[in-house]
């Protein structure tokens, strides 16, 4: 039901259209609009002088103390650690394989 609902809808939406298109250039036509009328400059303002600003001294900045930072507390020396060697590891041989070989085919 929706459906012929839009359906409806946007045939009837095509044929206003289509007479639109058809009667538009036909009153455009008919209708000559009058030029817009000119528009007259304006006279540019005249400002007033700005007031002269005095120059200002530039503040003096008193000089910061430096600060002093602590002394670095001195770290003991730590004796290198010696670890025991580590044991050899021998892997187990490798097996050998034996395949046999395929039978000729009469």
């Amino acid at each position: 039901m929706i459906t012929a609902l839009l359906l409806l809808s946007c045939s009837s939406m095509g044929d206003a259209a289509r007479y639109l298109e058809e009667a538009a250039p036909a009153a455009a036509a008919a209708e000559e609009h009058p030029a817009h009328p000119a528009v007259p400059e304006l006279p540019k303002p005249e400002l007033p002088e700005l007031p002269k600003v005095p120059e200002l001294p530039h503040p003096v900045v008193p000089e910061l103390p430096k600060p002093e930072l602590p002394k670095i507390p001195e770290v003991p020396e730590i004796p290198k650690a010696e670890l025991p060697p580590l044991p050899k590891f021998e892997l187990p041989p490798k097996p050998e394989f034996h395949f046999p070989e395929p039978e000729a085919k009469p």
